[in-house]
């Protein structure tokens, strides 16, 4: 099992755009493309796209962005779109993910901290970590 920083790795670019397109389709294509691909060579350290791969095959993947479309934009790193494969689901491996987000955000403990409202009418719940 092994995580990889599409920024560090920049020749999975092509991987993660196609990897966040096929299961986020509800999404734009358009907008995983332009992030992952301006994200890497950036001067700031976000935004971050992460693959998980087992053997040669990519079961997940998460990104940690600024914002994610809602109205909290005083709040941030978010820890987006993260997917684990149907078939690799109940292995905590969607912990992995967040466990290296956690890293690079250099943050730990999540709390619930309130709720945050999308353009399209929806609400989510926010939690904040904790810097150390």
């Amino acid at each position: 099992m092994r995580i990889i920083s599409v920024r560090e790795s920049p020749d999975y670019k092509n991987i993660a755009i196609k990897f966040f397109q096929q299961n986020w389709k509800s999404v734009r294509p358009i907008i995983y493309e332009d992030c992952i691909t301006h994200s890497i060579g950036a001067r700031n350290p976000l935004p971050q796209w992460y693959l998980l791969e087992q053997g040669n095959e990519i079961i997940g993947g998460a990104g940690l962005i600024t914002n994610d479309f809602i109205s909290r934009g005083d709040l941030y790193p978010w820890i987006c779109a993260i997917f684990i494969e149907e078939k690799y689901r109940g292995n905590a491996y969607g912990s992995l993910l967040i466990e290296n987000a956690k890293i690079d955000a250099k943050k730990t403990g999540f709390e619930y901290i309130g709720q945050g409202y999308h353009p399209w009418g929806e609400e989510s719940r926010i939690y904040e970590l904790q810097l150390e």
